[in-house]
């Protein structure tokens, strides 16, 4: 059994795609840089100041001034600024490996 473990293991897919994980997890941290310090902050300017990371609607009818403030007393909140930053480092991720399988290709056809 351990044979065909080491055969399964080894075999060039398995490791491909072990080396494509641990690039993606370094490249999301890059894009999530990119989104969180570059990206949103110039969206912010140009929808007149508005962070999107603080953006949120509390369920309760409750006011409060930051999200972080919701959260420590417990009241449930929808974080739609949170997940817009999530839905734009996902686009930014999706192009990328568009474009990356998109050279790949034309690459294979010019063989």
């Amino acid at each position: 059994m351990m044979s065909e473990f080491r055969e399964f293991a080894m075999k060039g897919s398995v490791l491909d795609l072990a080396v494509g994980v641990v690039i993606g997890g370094a490249f999301q941290k890059i894009v999530d840089s990119m989104v969180g310090d570059i990206i949103m902050p110039l969206v912010g300017v140009l929808t007149g100041g508005v962070d999107f990371s603080n953006r949120f609607l509390t369920l309760g009818g409750q006011s409060f001034a930051t999200l972080e403030e919701a959260r420590k007393a417990g009241v449930a909140v929808v974080s739609y600024g949170l997940f817009l930053n999530q839905v734009l480092s996902f686009l930014i991720v999706a192009w990328t490996l568009f474009m990356v399988i998109k050279g790949v290709n034309r690459l294979r056809r010019a063989d």
